[in-house]
């Protein structure tokens, strides 16, 4: 009888950069269904993803499996792995192993029900490098696209500690809580976003064809046209004039930028700077940090990492230049002996109950939890001033609207109510 051998992954090596051309497509991956024997003669089946017979053939060699039959058919492309993957996997690999499931075991369930086919080869390579005796925690640091150096230290100190069930939950609630805070200002961007663009895109339109229309209507008036009128008319011709520098720079400038975001970690430092001094937005932005800074710290704190250690950890996750900057020093500071509270408090950027917190929180012993109640704070005030923003935004784009159409119209309609006056 054969028996279903573990789903183990083929590695498949990465296009070079150097060698690939423009305009060169990915290499093409199949599902290789295989039938093979080990030495004693023991029938195994499964499945491999990869790129031709000789890769799925040194695979299994690796494993002391021989082939007998191979089937070949082409894998469906999957979407691109998310940070909401990551994390329901996260919480899916935890319960399982409560429930007393073997580690490669729940690594096979998870990956045999997933229905992103990248996701499911993800998870296979991990378990192909669990099986040929790497560590978890090394096993996920070959994917660092995916699992960064938080998620990897966690899942270290929970192998070693023999917590690693508890781990996986504490981790999966820190990313569930971090991609609901994200989300929230996404949503409060969203909404500000969308109606600037399309007041933009109308505005020109009616710069570019209605306004020329009553122009031609008003010539044949043979009066003088108001000011209000006149001004309209005048961006008019510069939009119609130039219509290419109007729709074209907006469009250049915003691409250039988000090139540059990319790339300049000068233009990184100044967004991050800006985004903390906007008017409105600045203390959403700035809320949304400390709670991920926080909640980021108390998690490792509690998972038993020494604080020093936790810190780089800590200045990755809090997704802001200057936060990051600020934990540096804060790191630097702890090494020689400064306290948490101070070394905090000497970076100006945290407010002053997050310094009392913490400082009680060292003082009692219970760093972690002082930590998690700062970050739940937080999490709320970033839930309160998302309420806040959007009932405020909306009023505010309404008049904005308002006045740029409104005051259009009018000033089109001017001359007509003139006319009809003198007549």
């Amino acid at each position: 009888m054969a028996t279903r051998a573990p789903a183990a992954g083929a590695r498949t090596a990465a296009p070079s950069r150097a060698k690939s051309g423009k305009g060169r497509k990915a290499p093409t991956q199949y599902i290789f269904e295989w039938e093979g024997k080990d030495r004693k003669g023991k029938t195994f089946t499964g499945e491999l993803r990869a790129e031709n017979q000789a890769e799925v053939t040194a695979t299994l060699r690796k494993q002391g499996l021989t082939i007998v039959k191979l089937k070949k058919r082409k894998a469906a492309r999957g979407r691109k792995i998310t940070e909401k993957d990551i994390a329901y996997f996260t919480r899916q690999l935890s319960t399982m192993l409560k429930a007393g499931i073997p580690l490669l075991q729940s690594i096979d369930i998870i990956a045999r029900g997933h229905v992103n086919p990248n996701f499911t080869q993800l998870l296979s390579d991990i378990r192909f490098d669990i099986e040929a005796g790497s560590s978890m925690a090394a096993a996920f640091r070959r994917h660092p696209k995916y699992f960064d150096t938080l998620y990897c230290n966690l899942i270290d100190a929970g192998e070693q500690g023999g917590i690693l069930d508890s781990l996986l939950e504490r981790l999966s609630l820190y990313m569930e809580k971090t991609i609901a805070l994200k989300g929230q200002i996404k949503s409060a961007m969203i909404y500000p976003i969308a109606v600037l663009t399309v007041a933009f895109a109308v505005t020109v339109i009616l710069m570019l064809f209605v306004i020329p229309a009553f122009k031609g209507v008003f010539s044949s008036f043979g009066a003088n046209l108001p000011a209000p009128t006149l001004l309209v008319i005048a961006i008019s011709d510069f939009f119609v004039q130039y219509w290419y520098l109007v729709i074209g720079a907006p469009v250049a400038g915003i691409s250039f930028y988000l090139r540059a975001l990319k790339k300049s970690e000068k233009v990184q430092r100044a967004t991050d700077r800006a985004l903390l001094k906007l008017p409105i937005f600045g203390s959403l932005f700035r809320k949304a940090v400390i709670a991920r800074w926080t909640r980021t710290l108390a998690t490792m704190f509690a998972a038993g990492t020494p604080l020093v250690e936790s810190m780089e950890s800590v200045a990755g996750a809090a997704g802001n230049w200057v936060y990051y900057d600020a934990t540096r020093e804060i790191e630097q500071s702890v090494r020689i002996g400064t306290s948490l509270t101070n070394a905090m408090q000497a970076t100006h950027v945290f407010d002053n109950m997050v310094l009392q917190m913490t400082q009680i929180g060292e003082e009692s012993g219970a760093l972690d939890n002082m930590l998690l109640k700062v970050a739940e704070f937080y999490e709320r005030e970033v839930d309160d001033a998302v309420a806040a923003i959007s009932s405020l935004i909306e009023p505010l784009i309404i008049v904005v609207l308002g006045v740029l159409i409104g005051g259009m119209v009018v000033a089109m309609y001017l001359p007509i109510f003139k006319l009809g006056q003198v007549v």
